[in-house]
């Protein structure tokens, strides 16, 4: 099987490109950063320095390919969610997937991937937690649809523009896959690393009072779903990427403690994170509970389903 990754060189992209070489499959690597991303990645992973779209006219060659997945985005923190870094948190979903929709269109149909794979985020169910939310649920109520600004929460907007834009590519016959992607626990990860910084510091705790649900994912798990995604005909549209149990933000804080052998008591005040963070206080106080109906239905079988294993498991080594 050939595939091409769009964004292979960040978390996601070399656990899954290496996932994948080590199976046997031909991977080409799309990246803006090639040299970069060449060092990143086992040597048997090929690369192709592209723009990711953003002169809007182009055109990457997948004859022969027999899916695609597009991990492209910049991450949405830390920094400031200032109106031009929202444009960039934007621009750099939809761009590379628009480009790669023209890629398949510019295929004779019989000639076009059987698979469109692309990563979404779970900031989709926000604060719609009062059950556990499926891939069957709507965003929260309240909200304008359209608008990244005060009408239409800023990541729900961001989740919208990413998923509306993948699923152009399905008219053209493949079948898109959105895989809609929690909090990763992963050893190395630079998310993972800031959250822990505090309680590295002897300052960690519940964040804000600690309720709000916390829906979280391994990185083996989340390789296992891109694979079955890749795969799995049965899967079109959202697939959730979570651990089978949410947690409460105050369970998690506790977990990543006793994992560093740090006390977790301290907790943040909800006004001192709103103060500093402004609208992107969402990434820490924002309640998100969701479960991976549609991956359970199909028989998925998690890797990691306790969040105290998990949290061990992603930063226990480092710490030592």
């Amino acid at each position: 099987m050939k595939v091409v990754v769009a964004g292979g060189s960040g978390l996601i992209g070399r656990a899954l490109v290496g996932s994948l070489l080590g199976d046997g499959h031909e991977v080409l690597v799309l990246s803006r950063s090639r040299e970069r991303t060449v060092r990143r990645l086992p040597p048997t992973a090929s690369v192709l320095g592209w723009d990711g779209g953003r002169d809007g006219s182009t055109i990457i060659d997948l004859a022969g390919v027999n899916a695609v997945v597009n991990l492209c985005g910049v991450p949405v923190g830390p920094r400031p969610w200032t109106p031009g870094r929202k444009r960039d948190i934007v621009a750099s979903r939809v761009q590379p997937a628009n480009a790669l929709v023209r890629s398949i269109a510019a295929l004779p149909a019989n000639q076009r991937p059987a698979v469109y794979v692309s990563a979404s985020g779970t900031d989709w169910y926000t604060d719609r937690d009062t059950a556990p939310a499926t891939e069957d649920d709507e965003p929260a109520a309240g909200g304008k649809r359209g608008a990244p600004d005060a009408e239409e929460p800023f990541l729900r907007f961001v989740c919208r523009r990413w998923e509306e834009t993948a699923l152009r590519a399905e008219p053209l016959g493949p079948r898109v896959a959105l895989l809609r992607t929690s909090f990763v626990f992963a050893p190395g990860a630079q998310l993972m690393g800031l959250v822990a910084l505090p309680f590295r510091l002897w300052l960690g705790g519940p964040l804000g009072s600690g309720r709000q649900w916390f829906s979280w994912i391994h990185l083996d798990d989340v390789v296992g779903l891109y694979r079955l995604a890749i795969t799995d005909v049965r899967i079109r549209g959202p697939l959730n990427l979570a651990a089978p149990e949410p947690c409460r933000q105050r369970e998690f804080a506790a977990a990543l403690g006793r994992a560093l052998e740090r006390p977790s008591w301290l907790p943040v005040p909800a006004g001192a994170i709103r103060a500093v963070m402004g609208d992107q206080a969402t990434l820490a106080l924002g309640s998100r509970r969701v479960v991976p109906a549609r991956a359970l239905e199909l028989g998925y079988r998690f890797v990691h389903t306790d969040v105290a294993e998990a949290t061990e498991s992603a930063v226990a080594a480092a710490h030592r």
